[in-house]
Parts: C-alpha cells; structure tokens; sequence
C-alpha cells in the first residue's frame, strides 16, 4: 500500500485531463526521468566540488577558489573540458562491450535515486520491495566495472576490473544482512513505510545497541561497495594507473567519475531513509511544512557523505587480503550475531505487546 502519492503518479494524474492514459502515463515517466537527470548531473557535479574541498581541508589548503564565487563553477569548467575531450581508446578494445560499459554504470545509479522519498510525495516509484531493490540494482553497477575493464585489453584494467568483483561480492554480503537487521524491526521492504514507522523515533534509536552496530557495519561495507579509500583497491592509482577506466576519456571517463560519486550518495541516502527517518525532522514540525523535509533528507545525507570522504583523507589503503580479511573474517561475523540480536529484540517486544 502507497502511503504516499508519488510524483509520477502526481504527473500521470494532472496529464489524464489532456491525452488518453496510456500517453498520460509514458509522457509522465519522461518528465520524471528528466527531472531525475537533472538531479542527477548537478548533484554529481558539486558533490566532486565537495570533495575537493574537504580534501584541501583536511590538508591546509584552499582547494577550488579560482571559477565562480569561492570556486562554485569550477566542476561545470571541468565538465565542459570533459564534453569536449576527444573519445579514444585501444584499436584491440571490444569496441561494442567497451561503448556499453559506462551506461551500465551510470543507469544503475539513476534507478536506485529513483525510489528514495526526499520528502513526502516527492519519490519517483514507492515499491512494496524497495530495499530488495536497491540490493539488487547495486549489484548490476559491477557488470559495468567488469565489462570496461575486460573489454579495454589492457592488464592494469583488468586487474582492476577483478579486484571490483571480488570486493563487490564480498561487501554487498555484510551490506544485505546489516539492511535485513533494520527489516527485521520495521517488518517491511518499503521505503515509505519504513519512513513512518520512524515517526515516533529513529531506527537507530528504537533499535538499541544492534542498530548502532548495523548502521556501523553499513558504513564500513558501503564505503567499500563504492570503490573508494581506503578500499580503492579497484583504480589503486599508485598501482594500477586508473584501473578499470584507465583507457576511457572524454564523457565515457565523466560518466565513471559521477557514478561513483553518485553511489557514494545513493549508500547516504540509504542510511538516512533506514537510519535516520529520512526526511522526518529531529524536531517533529515536518509534517506542516513537507518541503522542509527535502532539506532535512539532504542534511543528513551530506553529513553521512562528508562521513565517507573523512574516511578516504584519514586511512591509508588497504592490500587486498587485509580487505578481504575485513568482510570475511570480522564484518561478516558480527552481522551475523548482530541480527541474531535483533531478531531476540524484535521478538521480547512483540511478547510484551501481546
């Protein structure tokens, strides 16, 4: 059951009055998938912006200061330098596998935005399975990592094409579990009734101590999901160039760097809406106010992603056995305990209740 109109149906429903609903209903999903790519693209844009600013940060310097006010329009520079850029690559490429590689990649990324109620009404698609979804659809972003790196015909790519199937694999495991901890207390796989069980507390809170140790293990898991230090074993500059897109340019190059910053966004936005209430404020005045809680989804989604970019300027990188060591012998584990934990908990409430 929706709680929620979301917007397509919002659209779909205003176009009725002025075409038959079956145009209703494409021309609705167009404008929805314009509006999400919009989204998308500056929200890409200026999440590279704060990064590099964080990092100059970290380190005692200025960062971007140069293009715009305080360097704002410093990433749209970057990004007409990009569109310009001539596309090459290896006359021993895959050519077809190699041209399709970035698209998995980036479409991955705009379907999993597409379910995250940034605030009431404002989702794209409400599905009764939208956790399970989002676990799948993070799943099919590697078949691009894999796909560019073996199609480019080089051994730097490949490796680094390797290393991200192997670290994929084994974080999504440790990812899954510690989201199917908070499914055990909310009972549902619904993003928007996971939403308004928070209403009367935070998951973090109704949860205890098992969900302060999911949402830590989520963290760990899902910065290593995202190909980032110090889990970066993937590209590894100082060992592999730029693994697996060391033989892409142009917009091809632009469309790997944006989707990592996008799914480093899209793993935020997952512990917001399952952790942190997602667009409930901390002070219950959301509900008079809906489009506040656009700004209170944001607010704790750039929290948790200046979170992970603390993580990549503070840790050196991992090897990649010590990476491996990290899920199998010790996240994993733990998950396993943990929603062993939860389940006890959910279970001493509901015979208190009844």
């Amino acid at each position: 059951m929706n709680i929620a109109l979301n917007i397509t149906q919002t659209f779909q429903d205003w176009l009725v009055g002025f075409m038959p609903e079956g145009a209703a209903s494409i021309t609705a999903m167009v404008i929805v998938a314009v509006i999400y790519l919009m989204i998308f693209a500056v929200a890409g844009l200026y999440l590279v912006l704060l990064e590099r600013r964080v990092a100059a940060w970290f380190q005692l310097r200025l960062g971007p200061n140069r293009v715009g006010f305080q360097g704002l329009l410093q990433t749209m520079a970057d990004a007409l330098k990009l569109v310009s850029k001539e596309l090459t690559g290896t006359d021993r490429a895959d050519k077809f596998l190699y041209n399709l590689a970035p698209y998995f990649v980036i479409i991955t990324s705009l379907m999993a935005l597409g379910i995250f109620p940034f605030t009431q009404g404002f989702q794209a698609f409400d599905i009764n399975i939208g956790i399970f979804f989002l676990i799948a659809i993070s799943s099919i972003g590697v078949i691009g990592i894999l796909l560019a790196g073996w199609s480019s015909n080089n051994k730097f790519a490949l490796i680094g094409a390797m290393r991200s199937g192997v670290q994929t694999i084994s974080y999504e495991l440790s990812i899954g579990l510690s989201l199917l901890t908070m499914v055990l207390l909310t009972g549902s796989l619904q993003l928007s009734e996971i939403v308004e069980t928070q209403k009367h507390g935070w998951l973090i809170v109704q949860g205890h101590v098992p969900a302060i140790i999911a949402f830590m293990i989520y963290m760990i898991a899902g910065t290593a999901e995202t190909n980032r230090a110090p889990f970066d074993m993937v590209e590894a500059e100082s060992e592999l160039g730029a693994g697996f897109h060391t033989e892409y340019s142009g917009m091809k190059f632009a469309y790997f760097f944006l989707a990592e910053f996008i799914n480093m966004f899209i793993i935020a936005c997952i512990a917001t809406t399952v952790f942190f209430g997602a667009w409930l404020s901390p002070f219950g005045i959301t509900e008079s106010l809906p489009w506040l809680g656009v700004f209170w989804f944001l607010l704790k989604a750039l929290i948790l992603v200046f979170l992970m970019m603390w993580f990549r300027w503070t840790f050196p990188r991992l090897r990649i056995d010590q990476l491996l060591s990290l899920e199998w012998k010790y996240l994993l584990p733990i998950n396993l305990i943990n929603i062993m934990l939860m389940a006890f908990l959910v279970w001493q409430k509901l015979t208190i209740q009844f």
